[in-house]
């Protein structure tokens, strides 16, 4: 938002990642240009070499473990939310968000990066099968010591099927 635009002002970062509405405000402001566009699934599995699952709730193992029915309905919360977004247009979202969220770029411009967005979203929460493994070969690129993890360790689809069976809604 607001911090990521002045640091690109006051040449703070010659180079940074950030998400819409930023993206627009930049690029419609000449301000930045893009190297990689990671905005859509397409781009995203281009630039990182497959699916990269990055909305999604982090927790630590042993919050779930403590608390699972808070996990539960959290994550009952992301698939109706992730549902939602499936079966409504970009229009439809922009009209949900308060208008300083895009007042940088104007509506329209939000509309159309949310057109080209909706595709990041799963519509179940359900981790992707080779989500996990991009990502690790995306940070053993540059953290070496990641390299011997267990993935299976690092996340659940648990919940977010438990949710997905309760609120799905079905492809049309």
């Amino acid at each position: 938002g607001p911090t990521f635009i002045a640091a690109m002002q006051h040449k703070s970062i010659d180079c940074g990642m950030t998400t819409e509405p930023t993206v627009s405000q930049l690029l419609d402001s000449g301000q930045a240009r893009v190297i990689v566009d990671t905005r859509t699934a397409a781009g995203a599995k281009s630039a990182l070499g497959g699916t990269y699952p990055a909305s999604c709730l982090y927790m630590t193992t042993d919050f779930v473990n403590a608390h699972s029915d808070i996990v539960q309905k959290l994550a009952n919360a992301y698939v109706q939310t992730l549902n939602w977004i499936q079966t409504h247009s970009a229009e439809q979202i922009a009209d949900k968000m308060p208008a300083d969220y895009y007042s940088g770029t104007g509506k329209p411009a939000y509309v159309k990066a949310l057109q080209g967005e909706k595709g990041i979203y799963t519509p179940n929460g359900v981790m992707p099968a080779d989500g996990p493994q991009t990502v690790l070969n995306v940070l053993s690129a540059f953290k070496p010591e990641v390299k011997g993890v267990d993935l299976s360790k690092t996340y659940t689809t648990r919940f977010a099927k438990a949710a997905d069976s309760t609120y799905h809604v079905p492809s049309s």
